[in-house]
């Protein structure tokens, strides 16, 4: 006796931890005005840490020339990658191996404070702009012997135009062509 009591009072508990009852019919769909006034988000890879957001970098990369303003950033971004070790791209990011780059576009070779060039850096007379970085990017001992970087260059164009865009992107100065 004790145990058909056991029973019917177990059942009993376990029926009262059931769901609650609503008085909201159960629906799956989402409510009509959120479907018909948005287009679903689009999804987007979440920025690192220092990066400059998705919505700015687009913005940015609409202003650089052509082939740069047509680049795909999240190759770019992967293909700098290679470069992380080396260097950083945040406004007053840490020199490693390399230098920082953040404004990198316009900037006289050799002159970022802090950091100790080659003396091949030293003596070169140009700025940065993107036709010397896509060949510095393809071959850096072809294009400067003598620096001391240790890197033996991106060598398909479409990685090298998404690089450099990224670059841009990233670091908020639109490259002068």
């Amino acid at each position: 006796m004790h145990r058909h009591l056991l029973l019917i009072a177990s059942a009993a508990v376990l029926a009262s931890c059931g769901e609650q009852k609503s008085s909201a019919p159960a629906t799956t769909e989402p409510p009509a005005e959120a479907t018909a006034s948005s287009p679903p988000p689009q999804p987007t890879a979440p920025a690192a840490r220092g990066e400059i957001a998705d919505a700015q970098a687009r913005l940015t990369l609409a202003t650089l020339a052509a082939p740069y303003n047509s680049a795909d950033l999240a190759n770019g971004r992967a293909a700098f990658a290679r470069c992380r070790a080396c260097h950083t791209l945040t406004e007053g990011g840490a020199r490693l191996t390399g230098p920082n780059l953040w404004n990198v576009f316009g900037r006289q070779v050799g002159s970022k404070e802090g950091f100790t060039y080659s003396p091949a850096m030293q003596a070169a007379d140009f700025a940065w702009d993107t036709a010397r970085l896509d060949l510095w990017l393809d071959n850096p001992r072809q294009f400067m012997p003598g620096n001391r970087m240790i890197f033996n260059g991106i060598h398909d164009a479409d990685d090298r135009r998404d690089l450099i865009a990224y670059i841009a992107t990233q670091t908020q100065a639109p490259p002068a062509t």
